[in-house]
Order: structure tokens, then sequence, then C-alpha cells
């Protein structure tokens, strides 16, 4: 078996880590426990670019239950968790190719890799799979998954151009994902990353969050939770109004860099933090992003800016000002929740994963009827998963009657 991790002896660690995970990721091991049964991926290779993480571990765990034969490499340079690669390779015999901290060739090498055994289905967390095969032009999977609101704005992009050779599942769109995950997933990982890095009290800074989409309103959440006084940087004005809404502060970002102490980036876009508002940002201000690629934060025109940089903490770079004022880089631009902390809680990975393993094998049952584009995830599992959280958790709900059912399809019944 093929791989490439940092030290197989990890694995040890490595293997308690993704037990503990599994242990609170319930949703996914009833999956397991049917594919394990039923096998419903039996032959299928799938190509995995996602972090490699103990949740992520689980769910390959899950697809090699269900038949499948995946191989995982990273979605991300700095989110490996070496010791999760070491014992995914040693304890479980499943192929990954991933190290934390790996240049960008190898991050490439590393995709290639995953892509050599040209394989059925893809999965992935940003859509560079995707993208590696259609520039390669082929050969093109029957279908594949997308995690992150990144990749599908990539992934609807190819769509709309007609550049999308093959069918794609929105996993990220999925309610039981983005109203979750995004949210209370990104939320608390993001605040956990920043005070892992810098161990910065939280309390009483001017917090900025430069989007207000899920992923935006949740860490705005967890940091007004903290104490901090948050403002929204947003360039949507129903998302800016939700804001004013919620009792945030709302500013362009060229007035919120005079401001703030800490920057969070979570748009999916490309310099929404520039030179011109590094120029502004007082002296020790913190810069970090949450929203995938590095280049939400202009990281070339701060290292143009500035007249000497040095690490000063474990994935805190100080760049000094050609005035003096020192401006700290967190985890080098890249997901701070991963960079610096071990991303989103199992709890809610439970979810994101367990339609990921359902719909690769809705994929594979129904790839011959699928178009070249970007489908929702069927409603059925949505909502299949969502009920077996609550179950997981104790919770059971109401039922409509039938006079109730009758009434909420007929327009001849008023008041």
């Amino acid at each position: 078996m093929k791989y490439d991790v940092k030290d197989l002896k990890l694995a040890k660690k490595g293997k308690l880590r993704i037990e503990w995970a599994s242990d609170n990721m319930p949703v996914l091991n009833l999956i397991q426990k049917r594919f394990r049964r039923e096998k419903p991926l039996t032959g299928t290779k799938i190509a995995c670019c996602l972090h490699v993480t103990t949740e992520t571990a689980v769910l390959m765990l899950t697809l090699k239950a269900g038949g499948a034969r995946a191989v995982l490499c990273a979605s991300n340079p700095l989110s490996t968790q070496d010791d999760v690669a070491a014992s995914l390779v040693r304890d479980y015999r499943v192929p990954v190719f991933a190290i934390k901290g790996e240049d960008h060739k190898t991050y490439y090498g590393h995709i290639e890799a995953a892509l050599a055994g040209r394989p059925d289905l893809t999965m992935d967390d940003g859509a560079d799979l995707v993208s590696t095969i259609h520039k390669k032009k082929g050969p093109y999977p029957v279908g594949g998954t997308e995690e992150t609101t990144t990749g599908v704005i990539r992934l609807r992009a190819m769509e709309k151009d007609g550049a999308l050779e093959y069918p794609i599942i929105a996993v990220n769109d999925a309610r039981t994902k983005y109203l979750f995950d995004n949210r209370y997933g990104t939320g608390q990982s993001t605040i956990d990353g920043i005070i892992r890095a810098t161990n910065k009290l939280i309390a009483g800074t001017d917090f900025v969050v430069c989007g207000y989409g899920w992923c935006g309103r949740g860490v705005a959440m967890r940091a007004k939770g903290l104490g901090a006084n948050v403002i929204i940087v947003e360039v949507d004005p129903f998302k800016a109004l939700e804001a004013v809404m919620d009792g945030l502060r709302v500013m362009p970002i060229a007035r919120a860099a005079k401001v703030g102490d800490i920057f969070c980036t979570l748009t999916g876009d490309i310099n929404v933090i520039r030179p011109e508002h590094f120029k502004a940002m007082k002296d020790k201000a913190i810069v970090c992003n949450s929203g995938h690629f590095n280049v939400e934060i202009d990281i070339p025109g701060l290292n143009k800016a500035s007249r000497k940089k040095r690490m000063t903490r474990d994935f805190v770079e100080e760049f000094v000002q050609k005035d003096g004022r020192r401006l700290y880089l967190l985890g080098d631009g890249r997901l701070i929740n991963l960079a610096a902390a071990e991303g989103h809680p199992a709890q809610v990975m439970d979810m994101s994963f367990a339609n990921q393993a359902l719909c690769a094998e809705f994929m594979k049952e129904n790839n011959d009827t699928l178009e070249r584009r970007v489908y929702k995830v069927p409603e059925k599992i949505d909502k299949g998963i969502a009920e077996l959280k609550l179950a997981s958790m104790g919770v059971k709900i109401d039922a409509l009657t039938p006079e109730q059912v009758k009434y909420l399809a007929s327009w001849e019944l008023g008041t």
C-alpha cells in the first residue's frame, strides 16, 4: 500500500483520538453499521481530499466498511493531524497522503497520488480534486461530493460556464451541514484556534468578522458570548441588515481596520484585507482567516508593507511595519481552526460526514441518471440525518395529526 505520512510511530496516539471522535459520532456509526452489513460501495474507488482529522478518519472507516477503496489526501497544508494520518495507514490500512506543513509542491503531489487510481467518485473540501481533474482533462469520475462553501462556489461557476464534466452533490448546502457545521462548528473551533495560538483574552476586544454568512454568524456569536465587541464587515445588504438586527455593529473594512483588535475573514473571496487596511491598523492587531484558502488576507501585500518579520509563537507571525507597528498573522492565513486547533467538534461533523457517506452511496446508485451539474443533497437524506441526530440525543418531536396535514394541504379551509 502506497502512502506518505510524517511518521508511523505516531499511530498509537492517533488511534486513541480516532476512537474518541468515533464515540461522539453516533449517526455516522449507525451508517457504518449498515454499510458493514450491506456493502453498498463494494469495489468503488473514492478519492477524498479532506482535512485529515479524527472526524475524517471516522468517515474513511465508514466508507471502507461499505466496501469502498478510499484514499485520502489533505485539503489544506496545515490541517493534517499527523498522528491520525499515521493511524489510518498503520492500524486501518487506509492509504493517506498528507503531512502537516507540507509545501505547495508536496500538497499537489499528494492530490495527484490520490487521483492515481482513477477514482469512480471524488470527495472534496474546496474542489481541488475536481479542479485538478479538469485541468488534466480527465479521466472523469462518475460523480463527486463537495463539503464546503468555497468549493460549491467554484463548482457552480464551472457549471455556469459549461465546464463541469461530471455531477457533484453540494453537501455544504444540506441543512444538516451548514446550519450546524458552518455555524456552531466554525464558531467554536475558530475561537478555539485563535485562543490556542495567542492566549489572548477575547472579552473587551473589538473583534472584526468579515463576512456574515453561516460561518461568520457562528464566529460572531461565540466572540460576542465571550465578551467581545463584535463588528461585521459585509457587502450583502441583507446580511448586513441581519447583523444590525442581531445587535452588532456593521461598517466597511476601511473603517473597521482603524478600530479592530482581532480580524477574522470568512468570505470565500480574495484580498478582503489589503495593504491599505494594514496601514490603518492598530499596533499589535491580530489577523486570521477561517474562510478556506489563504487568499482572503493579502499576505504578499503584508510582506511588502513590512520591514521585518519573525515567528513569536507557534502559528503567530509578527510583521513589523515601516512605522514600527506590529501586526500578527495567525496560521499563515490558512484556516486557523485547523492550523492551531483541531477543527470542528466530532458531534457536529457527525452530521456533515453522514451526508458525505450517504451521498457517496446515492451517487453510486444513481450516477447513470445524473447530469453534469451541481445537485442539492436529496431531502430524504438530509431529513433522515436530522432525525437520527435527534434520536441519538434523546430528543423526541411531535408529528402532525391527520387533521393538521389536511389543513396545511388545503386552500379551501380558512378561519
